[in-house]
């Protein structure tokens, strides 16, 4: 049965432009990890590149025409991302229409950038963005801090940004490299 549908996709997806050999390697090592089949203290190396091709092709299926030329930087314990976002394209996405007054203010693709440095240990994880820039204008500080709290908070309530939280999965830590993140799986 299984056959079958790998024959067909491998006969359709030149049709329709085929997922990226990164992606598809990013989404059996998910797999991997999400079946809790791996030795205990196993360890997953995601690199850069895998990465990019995930948020690549899962923000154009979150937002489509809204999220576009997205990249990730992985630095020691931190990540940056950016991306060309329309606000108003991903609020109408997500079946919210602004008012006249914010459809102008929102609308038009922004060049964004956020910065967030990543903990974990023992099973729990702490993201904390450290910065947001947006059409160049920076963002951090007690304003960073009232724009989560005010605008991502009630948009996405089961973020968990500035706070600890459980890793699923039996992953002990990520390590956050420049060239990869490293998966490590409690013993």
């Amino acid at each position: 049965m299984q056959r079958w549908r790998w024959a067909l996709l491998a006969f359709f997806l030149p049709l329709f432009g085929a997922p990226s050999s990164d992606y598809l390697s990013i989404k059996r090592k998910f797999d991997l990890i999400e079946s809790e089949k791996l030795r205990p203290g196993s360890r997953v190396t995601l690199t850069s590149g895998e990465l990019n091709a995930y948020v690549a092709t899962e923000a154009a299926e979150f937002a489509p025409q809204a999220v576009r030329d997205t990249q990730l930087q992985l630095g020691d314990g931190a990540a940056t991302g950016s991306a060309l976002i329309d606000f108003l394209k991903l609020r109408q996405a997500h079946g919210q229409q602004p008012g006249w007054m914010m459809q102008k203010l929102l609308a038009g693709e922004r060049p964004v950038r956020v910065t967030a440095r990543i903990q974990s240990g023992s099973g729990r994880a702490q993201v904390d963005v450290e910065r947001v820039e947006i059409s160049g204008y920076v963002i951090d500080g007690r304003t960073l801090d009232f724009l989560i709290r005010n605008f991502l908070m009630p948009q996405f309530p089961d973020a968990k940004v500035g706070q600890p939280f459980d890793l699923a999965h039996r992953i002990d830590r990520l390590e956050v490299k420049p060239d990869a993140v490293g998966v490590v799986l409690r013993r």
